[in-house]
């Protein structure tokens, strides 16, 4: 069944969320970061969220469009295919979120029928912390593989500036789940991943995304998170346990106050798991890698 498509530019009632640190130090760890300012109190800053941790705290605002049943959307032939975060504020413990969802288009193509969904964040203090487009695919009925694997892979056309594997732990999937709220079976149990068309659980793409957050963060904010001000990734193929995935960044100068770089991800097979990667951040003095 098709989607409904009166329903597009349908704005849904907020839905309000209290940050804690217990569940943004659990979201850290579920994708295996480390960094001080998530879990240091003593920090003159004081403790932050990392920046996607944004996903965390519209989850349920996104959830609420995805779940409402006049959209007539089908869980099982969805597909994560692309997400692209600005972050204006950071979140801080006891911050309490209120996000916005909005869907600004459904549209039909070759695999089937795609749609957008934009979430927008304030907290407490009426501060934007977040814009957020969230774009999936609802594969065609013929559609089962085919649209799960792009083609393509890792052949750049220039030297990277840095190059960054990262390996994903056999349980990666059922902390990013735990941590995010996002328990789809498909990420956790290997029958219901089989009749989705998969070989089995893959893991999150917004996993899989933090991940290469982590590494912009140390590499290209001096470790600092409320340096990150955007991060986009288009998702090409599934990302499973167990692999080791390794990321190639361009700088591609400046645009006002924000180093701009891109990146493509690609797993130990050298097929692409994120393409048109784009990070946005805030520049300190001369444009330079730390």
């Amino acid at each position: 069944m098709a989607l409904n498509r009166s329903l597009a530019g349908k704005t849904y009632p907020p839905v309000t969320t209290e940050v804690t640190c217990e569940a943004l130090q659990k979201y850290a760890r579920a994708y295996s970061d480390e960094n001080v300012r998530y879990f240091d109190p003593s920090l003159a800053s004081g403790i932050v969220a990392p920046p996607m941790f944004n996903a965390v705290v519209t989850w349920l605002a996104l959830i609420t469009v995805i779940s409402d049943p006049e959209l007539r959307v089908d869980l099982m032939r969805l597909l994560h295919r692309s997400q692209d975060m600005h972050f204006f504020a950071p979140l801080r413990p006891l911050d309490q979120i209120s996000a916005t969802a909005t869907i600004s288009s459904i549209e039909s193509g070759t695999a089937g029928e795609t749609i957008t969904i934009r979430l927008e964040a304030l907290n407490h203090r009426h501060q934007f912390v977040s814009r957020t487009h969230f774009e999936a695919l609802i594969r065609g009925r013929r559609e089962r593989n085919g649209a799960l694997n792009s083609p393509g892979t890792m052949t750049p056309s220039r030297e990277p500036l840095l190059t960054v594997s990262q390996t994903i732990d056999r349980d990666q999937a059922v902390r990013y789940a735990d941590a995010s709220g996002d328990r789809n079976p498909i990420h956790l149990d290997d029958a219901v991943a089989r009749m989705a068309g998969l070989p089995g659980v893959i893991v999150h793409g917004l996993c899989t995304m933090a991940f290469t957050s982590k590494t912009i963060i140390e590499h290209f904010c001096g470790s600092n998170p409320e340096r990150l001000k955007r991060v986009s990734v288009r998702f090409s193929r599934p990302v499973f346990p167990g692999d080791v995935i390794s990321t190639h960044f361009w700088h591609e100068g400046g645009q006002d106050d924000a180093a701009i770089y891109s990146y493509e991800t690609c797993n130990q097979a050298g097929g692409l798991v994120i393409r048109d990667g784009i990070a946005e951040v805030e520049q300190l003095g001369a444009n330079r890698m730390e």
